[in-house]
């Protein structure tokens, strides 16, 4: 819901509304419904809003305070806000609207920093406290929405996108060569605080960071998962039971907080197909589901609707089905690019993009998936580490999930990006923090506080608030995934993986869907490179802009090019497509700039 942007001057000048209306007109797709502007002394704010939650001009933003001297900008859904709401008044404070912002902002008044620690949804925002001279900004636990920023000496800018920090100016362009290890090596995630662009940073989830006048700043961690046994002995029976209700209370605190009709993006695999059953459980009537396929390619399929057909059919919902053909997919990849804060090679960012693009002619909230995988041990990946004995944790993880290793690394990119082995200290540090009983604990921990932020949840927000649809994500509900996180390896792992949910499942949902090997949201075209794609991811790689820019070392290029469906990754990416990617992002965000 929404796109944000700011600056805090700290040379003690004003800020030009020209930057600010720079940065708001490029999140102009976020928040299709409304824009605002605030300026006050050293600080301004802009605005672009979805109108979601109490649709009148009472919830714009920026929502200004006069009396408390507090502004606040802020993108996201508070789930538990009307329970906040009335505490707030039972402690005196009153309200001017009926949505969750200025529940933000009274949160802010009466408990101050310590306010998100009782936010229960997805958000990035950030307040302006004009009594204390000092600017706070807070991300959600899981990291679902964006919050960027750029500092020189002069200013702290942030933003929703990247996009509206460089249409700022004032940007470092150049490649940081910590977050290209990452880029090559965890399948272009590049965990906060880190971006490609050695400018452009990102706040870390569950972090706050506060910067006063003067530019001093402080940042705050302020939750964190525990992956341990919980005291009690529970039963197979015990945990079933706990996770079904907390995922029936996920889906209905985010199908109930909303003044618009929320839809389901429906992909025909487990998950999706759970929330429509959990959502049937619930009562609701008039389901709209969303799905969407490609092309086949002899290797693989392109669509799975015979499950989603059969999901939509079992519980009567109307569904809408979108069919996209290679040619559309190539014409459209420029746009889809476009909308990437970062550069992301998960082949389903363009799908998404597609299919957000229709599903937003008919609602502006949808619930999806995912989470799903990495909270209850979906992958293929994670039996195979579980089964593994030898070796430090971090090689444990690295033969089954790192894209390349070090080695290939450097044959993959120029001397002056060689460096350590950032990526394997990385994951080695945060396999290593405290409170995990197992170290398939560890992996599952890690993946959905770091890997997750920034590979699916970062798509899927990016790709649908390009056309201003809300993505809301059950699966990631911070209850759901701390009792998860408690849950046995063995429970999740069992049955293929997701065993919980299969449990969970059956009664409820077709058993073709249940029993089927897992799937993933098809793009075969962007795997098994060949054709016209290949022509294209050629044309990026021995253009021009590419060989000036000496980002890739020629020979390993040459490789990929000469046989692009021989080089894959540890979980069948395209390298060739990496390549590509990352190549034709710059060219688009970082060149055109």
């Amino acid at each position: 819901m929404c796109g944000i942007a700011g600056e805090l001057r700290l040379d003690g000048s004003r800020p030009d509304p020209a930057v600010i209306g720079k940065m708001t007109a490029t999140l102009a797709r976020r928040g299709p419904d409304a824009e605002g502007s605030w300026y006050s002394g050293p600080v301004a704010f802009g605005h672009r809003r979805l109108a979601i939650i109490d649709l009148s001009p009472r919830s714009a933003q920026p929502m200004v305070d006069a009396e408390l001297d507090l502004a606040l900008v802020f993108n996201g859904t508070i789930y538990n806000y009307p329970a906040l709401r009335a505490e707030l008044i039972g402690k005196d404070h009153h309200f001017h609207s009926d949505g969750d912002t200025e529940v933000i902002l009274r949160a802010y008044a009466e408990w101050g920093e310590a306010c998100v620690e009782r936010l229960h949804g997805m958000f990035a925002f950030a307040i302006w406290d004009g009594r204390r001279g000092q600017l706070f900004l807070a991300r959600d636990r899981l990291g679902i929405k964006p919050l960027y920023y750029s500092r020189t000496g002069t200013a702290l800018r942030f933003a929703s996108s990247s996009q509206a920090l460089l249409a700022a100016g004032d940007v470092d362009t150049a490649i940081d060569p910590v977050a290209l290890h990452y880029q090559f090596t965890l399948h272009a995630v590049v965990p906060a605080p880190h971006t490609l662009l050695a400018g452009v940073r990102k706040l870390m989830p569950a972090t706050s960071l506060t910067v006063g006048r003067d530019g001093r700043a402080v940042e705050r961690r302020y939750w964190s998962l525990a992956a341990r046994r919980p005291q009690r002995n529970m039963t197979e029976a015990d945990w079933q039971a706990a996770i079904h209700e907390a995922l029936r209370a996920a889906v209905e605190k985010r199908l109930s907080v909303a003044d618009v009709k929320v839809g389901v993006l429906l992909s025909g695999g487990l998950d999706s197909s759970l929330l429509v059953g959990l959502l049937a459980e619930h009562g609701v009537g008039d389901l709209m589901t969303f799905s969407v396929g490609f092309e086949d390619q002899p290797e693989e399929r392109g669509h799975e609707f015979e499950y989603s057909d059969a999901v939509a059919a079992h519980f009567g919902t109307r569904h809408h089905q979108y069919a996209i053909p290679n040619s559309e997919v190539l014409r459209r990849l420029p746009e889809a690019v476009d909308a990437m804060a970062e550069p992301m090679v998960g082949q389903d960012a363009v799908a998404f993009y597609l299919l957000a693009e229709q599903v937003s002619k008919t609602v502006k909230v949808v619930q999806s998936g995912q989470g799903a995988d990495e909270v209850f041990g979906g992958y293929f990946w994670y039996p195979r580490m579980y089964a593994e004995t030898e070796g430090a944790a971090v090689e444990r993880f690295r033969r089954h999930y790192f894209d390349r290793d070090h080695p290939e690394f450097l044959a993959t990119v120029a001397p002056r990006y060689h460096g350590a082995d950032h990526t394997a200290e990385l994951v080695a540090g945060r396999l290593a923090e405290p409170l995990a009983d197992e170290f398939i604990d560890q992996v599952l921990r890690m993946d959905v506080t770091m890997l997750i932020t920034d590979d699916p949840v970062k798509r899927v927000d990016n790709m649908t608030m390009a056309w201003g649809l809300e993505a809301r994500v059950p699966f990631l509900d911070h209850e759901v995934v701390e009792l998860a996180a408690a849950m046995p390896p063995e429970l999740k792992l069992a049955s293929g993986g997701k065993h919980m949910l299969k449990r969970i499942s059956r009664g409820l949902v077709p058993d073709l869907v249940i029993d089927r090997k897992k799937g993933y949201f098809p793009m075969p075209a962007l795997k098994y490179v060949r054709g016209d794609f290949l022509d294209f991811m050629r044309g990026l790689l021995e253009s021009r802009a590419c060989r000036e820019r000496g980002l890739f070392r020629r020979a390993y290029v040459d490789l990929l090019l000469a046989e692009p469906e021989a080089h894959h990754t540890r979980i069948q990416g395209s390298k060739l497509w990496h390549l590509a990617l990352l190549e034709f992002w710059l060219q688009r965000h970082v060149d055109a700039a």
